[in-house]
């Protein structure tokens, strides 16, 4: 997961909250090869200037962003099912790094490119303004405890910098398994004037997302998923 934007405008950032907690996973031999194989290739380094969509993929396509893409196995999915646009995956972890290099190159995808690095920074110097076709935040960390609440990655900051990274009619879509969390996600998106609800409340889950294990898991044993999915007005 992701920082909290702590910021107005465009300009830069100051002392974000962190909504992720760096954790030393360990990595398998698998996802070390994908690492150091096709790392040079699928992992854009991060810098403080716009990114050259065109250039980091070879050729003009409608881009869509996910924020914390896991262990990648959706994200893969995703970009499989839809080789006319390009994706890119921002997740801090490196075991979820690897083991997504590693769909990559087993599914041979060549439409997709990491980002190993905070997304709050990504968004605010490497993405450019209206340049999105959508964003994709699914399963954030929910933070419980209520201290623990500003810590969450949906907050009126970030996502009014999200909503400016959108192209005019592009999509955000999250998807939580927390109730009191997918009830703050739907009041903080629906109080930001760039963005407009495609449904009346939560949205059915759209046929291209992936339903995961861990979710397909939780449905069996009664657990709710809330999927949200908002549109730049």
């Amino acid at each position: 997961m992701q920082d909290i934007d702590r910021r107005s405008g465009d300009g830069p950032l100051a002392r974000p909250i962190r909504s992720f907690v760096l954790r030393a996973g360990r990595m398998g031999p698998g996802q070390q090869r994908a690492l150091a194989e096709l790392g040079p290739r699928f992992i854009l380094p991060f810098a403080p200037q716009r990114l050259d969509l065109a250039q980091a993929f070879g050729r003009d396509a409608s881009a869509v962003l996910e924020i914390g893409f896991g262990m990648g196995d959706a994200t893969a999915q995703v970009a499989a099912a839809a080789p006319g646009s390009d994706f890119i995956g921002i997740e801090v972890h490196a075991p979820g790094v690897g083991a997504l290099l590693k769909r990559i190159g087993e599914l041979g995808l060549t439409n997709l490119r990491l980002i190993q690095h905070d997304a709050v920074e990504v968004l605010d110097q490497m993405i450019a303004p209206d340049s999105l076709a959508g964003v994709h935040i699914w399963f954030p960390d929910p933070w419980h405890k209520k201290r623990h609440h500003k810590r969450r990655l949906i907050q009126p900051g970030f996502v009014s910098l999200l909503a400016t990274r959108l192209a005019p009619g592009g999509y955000l879509h999250c998807a939580t398994d927390w109730l009191p969390y997918a009830e703050q996600m739907l009041a903080v998106l629906c109080a930001d004037p760039a963005l407009c609800n495609t449904a009346e409340g939560f949205a059915p889950r759209p046929a291209w997302r992936p339903q995961t294990k861990f979710e397909a898991r939780g449905l069996k044993l009664g657990h709710g998923v809330w999927d949200l999915l908002f549109r730049r007005a």
